[in-house]
């Protein structure tokens, strides 16, 4: 049940929730909030909810004393931010090891996201950047939001409505709503079908594939995350609305950026900004010498790769961004200003090559994908150098709605206010994308999220 693209989620789970939600008294909602998140939890990860509640209580302790101490002991202070931070980092890197030494299973469900909002508001705690009062059931239900728990985004304390009750909109609800649908049929009707085509690439083995079907599965493997997890986003912000929380925007348009390091301040917005104010800006951010610079630049990446996976291709995939992002600043930002192409060409075939190794934990095969991408580096010939012809005629309506859908203005059609007629339309397409994606999901056809993995 805590994949939203269930039916257990949204026709039981949800609106019973829901409307308990804003038929109890108002005061009532953080309390239902906890334990909702927690019955939500419970259906994904039993075993760890002990886990999830002991980091709440401890890093809710610690925000209490911070907050209690105010200007008068500052060395005190620093010593439980210290202490806080270390304990939720130690926790976050023993349990992604051990996923990777001893089981996956051994990853608990959204750990990588929680931990970050716990660190996020013990520090804003810190700096005073949390004004109001704090009580146990608010910070909680911050904590363990569920439409925010197994994959974010990391909304930040202050963006939230917890120290006020949140009034029922008629309006929040279809709007709520309706941005759920669009992230449900991204992530049914477009991310869960080309995941395919990167499912049989890997089965027919990367050795076997022709030049073309190599940059068809980079460019697959690029549409299938994004819309995966644009798509979980849009759903997460949409459940949030319908609570009565702000719209959370976590991806703008990442592929219509003018250069990488504009692409990564559009793309899972809430962790780029996580990394930029809890490490990047700590470490002197720009403020400093460029060496500094570079030196801080490539430690956010860095920790960026190790943070999605423990596998060394993790760590390219964030060192090779952050060195491009340094050349970009660097070097060649005067002629990304002067010709602008350039830095669009690079987000459109750079980014899918990154992906590649992002996608790829084998060294030895992700270096015989390349060799397919690039021939003339490789292994020569193909077995099959006609394959393109069949995954074009099966997918390739799948990556014509993909293209299509990068264009900004294909989705402020959906989202934007429109005029009678085609507020009409709108909502038309919108509820047929719902029955279409519903019929797949009731015939199975719709897989886990992918950042559940991380």
């Amino acid at each position: 049940m805590t994949v939203f693209t269930n039916f257990e989620f949204f026709f039981r789970f949800f609106p019973i929730f829901l409307t308990a939600y804003y038929l109890f008294p108002k005061k009532w909602q953080n309390p239902l909030l906890f334990m909702g998140s927690m019955v939500f939890y419970s259906f994904g990860q039993i075993r760890f909810l002990p886990l999830l509640v002991g980091l709440v209580v401890l890093n809710y302790f610690f925000a209490y004393r911070i907050e209690g101490l105010g200007d008068s002991d500052l060395t005190k202070k620093r010593i439980d931010l210290a202490a806080i931070v270390l304990i939720d980092a130690g926790a976050l890197i023993l349990f992604k090891t051990l996923a990777l030494t001893v089981d996956g299973s051994w990853l608990p469900l959204g750990i990588s996201f929680y931990i970050f909002k716990m660190i996020s508001f013990v520090a804003d705690m810190y700096m005073g950047k949390i004004t109001r009062k704090i009580n146990f059931l608010s910070v909680a239900a911050y904590f363990t939001l569920f439409p925010q728990l197994t994959q974010g985004p990391i909304m930040r304390y202050d963006q939230a409505v917890f120290n006020k009750p949140r009034k029922f909109s008629l309006i929040k609800l279809e709007q709520g709503l309706e941005y759920f649908i669009l992230g449900m049929s991204m992530k049914v009707l477009l991310a869960d079908r080309i995941a395919i085509l990167w499912n049989e690439i890997s089965k027919i083995g990367y050795e076997s594939i022709s030049t073309s079907l190599a940059w068809m599965g980079a460019y697959g493997y690029t549409f299938e995350l994004y819309f995966d997890f644009w798509g979980y986003s849009l759903m997460a912000a949409g459940l949030g609305m319908m609570l009565g929380f702000p719209f959370v925007e976590n991806f703008h348009h990442p592929y219509a950026s003018k250069n990488i390091a504009m692409f990564y301040r559009d793309w899972h917005m809430t962790l780029g900004s996580w990394f930029r104010d809890y490490i990047y800006i700590p470490l002197g951010g720009s403020r400093v010498s460029s060496i500094c610079i570079v030196r801080n630049l490539l430690i956010v990446w860095a920790i960026t790769g190790l943070w999605h996976g423990g596998t060394v291709n993790f760590l390219i995939w964030g060192l090779v961004l952050g060195l491009i992002i340094v050349l970009e600043r660097f070097v060649i930002g005067g002629l990304l200003k002067k010709f602008p192409i350039i830095g669009r060409l690079e987000v459109l075939i750079i980014i899918p090559l990154t992906w590649v190794v992002f996608a790829i934990s084998d060294l030895k095969e992700l270096g015989i994908y390349f060799s397919r991408l690039f021939p003339f580096f490789g292994i020569g010939q193909t077995a099959n150098p006609d394959d393109i012809t069949k995954f074009m005629g099966i997918y390739g309506g799948y990556m014509a709605a993909s293209v299509i859908l990068l264009f900004p203005a294909v989705y402020r059609f959906f989202t934007e206010k429109q005029d009678r007629i085609f507020a009409v339309i709108q909502k038309t397409v919108i509820y047929v994308l719902f029955l279409v994606s519903l019929y797949y999901v009731s015939n199975g056809s719709s897989n886990p999220f992918i950042y559940f993995n991380f």
